[in-house]
Formats: C-alpha cells, structure tokens, sequence
C-alpha cells in the first residue's frame, strides 16, 4: 500500500512538473511574439504654449482649449497708470484636438484687430525606448483687419497677411527640467514700416523648471538672426530680441500662466518681428494666460 502510494505521488509530482515547464514555455513565446506596449514621455510643458510661444503640446483629441491672453501697459508708465496696468491687449482663443498629435486654432488680438490661424502636429514623441527628443511643426498665418480709413469697418487683403513656419523641439530631462529650441522663419507680405524686412529667421529657447506638483517657472528668448536682406541689416532694426520670464499654475482643466515680457503682441509676428520694448529701460509688460480645457470625448 505504502508502495503504490509513493508511486502515485511520484507519477503526479512529474505530471505537475512537465505541466509547470509547458505553461513556462508558452509565456516565453508569448514573451517572443507580443511586444511590449511602448511609452511615451509626458507633460513636458503644461500647456501648449511656454509662455508667448508654442510649446511642442498639443491639445488631446475631442478636447477644446478655450484661452485668454492679457498683456498690460508697460511698467516704467508710473503710478498715474498704475505701472501700466490702465491698459491692455488682448487675445482670445479657441484651440481643438483633431487627433491626439494633430490640433487646430484660431485667435483674435485687439492689438491691430488681427485674426490669427495655425495648425500644429507632433511628429515625434520622446520615448526611454525611441527618440530622445520631442518634434511638433507649427504652420501658421495671421490677417490685419485694422481700417485704413474712416469708410471701412473691415480691412482684409493678401497684403497684410503674415505666415510663420516653426519646429518645435523640446526635451524633458527628468521630472523638473524641459528645454525646447523653436528655429521660426517668418515672411510678411507688407510690412508696416518700411525700413524692416518681410523675411525673418529667428531661434526661440526656452525652458520649464518645476518646483512643485502643479507649479514652475518658465522662460522664453527669441533672438533674431542678424542677416542681411538687401541693403538692409536687421542688426539696425528698431526693433528688439523678445524675452519672457513666467510663473505657471496647474490646477485640474486650468492652467495659469503669470508672466513678464518686453512683447505687447501674443502672436509670432507681433512678438518675433515687432517687440519694441526693453527690458533694461523698464519697457516690461505684466500678463497672463488663462487656459481651460473641456472635453467631448465620452470614453475619456
């Protein structure tokens, strides 16, 4: 009896172990033949823009970004304007997720009543496993629809359109430190004054530091190449470098961007090609970016 109890025992032990070894082989060709999922880096500015200039977000699908921008007077006006604070621009925009790399938007800037429009698709997502950096094209165009005279209420023409054409590449380090590069070229059909060019090349830099779970300090430099167009040098432009430096807010479906600029203007043209402020004559901007997202997609 004994016996053929330890037999039995024997016989089941094998069965159990042969089992064990064909369920370890199968999971090993599982292994083999289903890849693992790949990840992707994420959140590597808050929001779609660093603090006047795109960053490489973008809005996720079905989602609509509703955005205001504010940019007040400049801070050397003095108490009598409370250090500019009497005046403002202004701009309003909505911004939509076509899919979860391609977007769309349209703004409207009080500062020479313009429309503005761009489209923005990430190319190339940063991975642990892929890319080392993040890559999104911008292409975007803006209309002045200023009156030129008394009789018209609406001014639009192929004259006073401007088209910028942007890479935005930016990596995320680690969990505090992004940095991103913005090479822009810039063409204007008229320009509005007649001693600058209607073609530019600038580098944008910019950067995020976080310093906690829902905030960071930003800042942004665009330098203007200095080339040659014509009998032209843009190193004599009346015009200057735009830089920014910001402090962003995170709190759920909003993001608040509190920042100070040498720039008046919101958009690429406005704050490329026409920044007119100094910072080290006190021609600093207060401004701000508000930005709330609403979702129309049920699954998420």
């Amino acid at each position: 009896m004994k016996t053929m109890l330890k037999r039995t025992l024997l016989i089941a032990a094998l069965l159990g172990a042969r089992q064990m070894a064909a369920a370890q082989d199968l999971l090993n060709e599982l292994d083999k033949t289903v890849p693992l999922a790949k990840t992707y880096t994420t959140a590597t500015f808050k929001s779609t823009r660093v603090i006047n200039g795109h960053s490489v977000e973008t809005v996720a699908k079905k989602h609509l970004d509703f955005r205001i921008s504010h940019r007040f007077g400049r801070l050397n006006e003095g108490a009598y304007n409370l250090y500019g604070l009497d005046a403002a621009t202004m701009r309003i925009g909505l911004e939509y997720g076509l899919t979860d790399r391609l977007m769309i938007g349209v703004g409207r800037s009080t500062s020479q009543k313009t429309y503005d429009f761009f489209a923005k698709y990430r190319a190339v997502r940063q991975s642990p496993s892929g890319s080392p950096v993040s890559i999104t094209a911008l292409a975007a165009a803006d209309a002045i629809t200023l009156s030129t005279s008394p009789n018209l209420t609406f001014y639009n023409n192929q004259q006073r359109f401007t088209y910028v054409g942007q890479l935005l590449i930016a990596r995320k380090f680690n969990e505090k430190l992004s940095l991103q590069l913005s090479p822009t070229y810039l063409h204007s059909n008229r320009i509005e004054a007649s001693s600058e060019p209607n073609d530019i090349l600038a580098m944008g830099i910019g950067g995020r530091m976080k310093i906690s779970k829902r905030t960071s300090i930003n800042a942004e430099y665009f330098y203007r190449l200095p080339l040659t167009t014509g009998t032209f040098n843009l190193q004599n432009s009346v015009y200057h470098n735009s830089l920014s430096v910001g402090f962003d807010i995170e709190t759920g479906g909003h993001v608040f961007q509190l920042h100070f600029t040498n720039s008046l203007g919101m958009i690429e043209r406005q704050f490329i090609a026409q920044t007119d402020g100094m910072w080290n004559k006190g021609d600093i901007h207060y401004g701000f970016n508000i930005s709330r997202t609403f979702s129309f997609d049920k699954k998420r």
